[in-house]
């Protein structure tokens, strides 16, 4: 009973973090959005019982909210130093942020050490038994096209973000590969013949 209303209660902070991912119009409230919905997907694996899945979304996808950052400073042209001293401005709701995903990671310890279970498990597993490989195993056979298709989705979102970064701006210097290579060496280079100088 209790699992069940830590299900709905993390799966709501879970819609509406990624509401306020879509609607915010700060780029750094969006950002914190992101952690926050990214960490109550991870607690809700956890109440699910793959704690490989959660500390994978853990560690990948919070650590890509840096690059994603990145993108937006480079796409939107964010002046880096008014926003730095503007940034305790923001240090409240970051606070907010960061209590609400340690409560809830405390919370999800809590019920485990309480002894309670998420969901009956269907079929009695052996003492070595891992669902890491058991996941691998899925994701490498059945779910091998879904995987791929997805990688080359991802592909794509990192080719078109550099090219966006990529537009031209006033006073940046880029490289124009077709004039480098059809430079001849007789244009550039220029041997200037002299005369000798005696020896004393």
């Amino acid at each position: 009973m209790i699992v069940n209303i830590l299900f709905y209660v993390f799966g709501a902070v879970l819609v509406a973090s990624a509401l306020g991912v879509i609607t915010a119009r700060n780029p750094v409230h969006c950002a914190l959005f992101l952690v926050l919905a990214f960490m109550n997907s991870a607690v809700i694996w956890l109440l699910l019982g793959a704690e490989f899945l959660a500390l994978t979304l853990v560690v990948v996808c919070v650590g890509a909210v840096m690059v994603l950052w990145l993108f937006v400073v480079m796409m939107m042209d964010i002046d880096v130093e008014k926003l730095r001293q503007g940034f305790t401005r923001y240090a409240p709701f970051g606070a907010l942020v960061a209590l609400l995903v340690v409560g809830q990671i405390g919370i999800v310890v809590w019920v485990r050490r309480l002894g309670l279970t998420g969901t009956p498990a269907a079929v009695a597993r052996p003492a070595g038994y891992s669902n890491t490989a058991e996941l691998g195993h899925l994701l490498y056979t059945q779910y091998l096209y879904p995987f791929e298709v997805a990688a080359v989705i991802l592909l794509v979102a990192i080719v078109a973000a550099i090219t966006l970064t990529m537009r031209k701006r006033p006073g940046q210097k880029l490289q124009d590969v077709g004039k480098q290579v059809a430079v001849r060496a007789r244009d550039r280079v220029r041997i200037v013949k002299m005369d000798a100088e005696g020896g004393r």
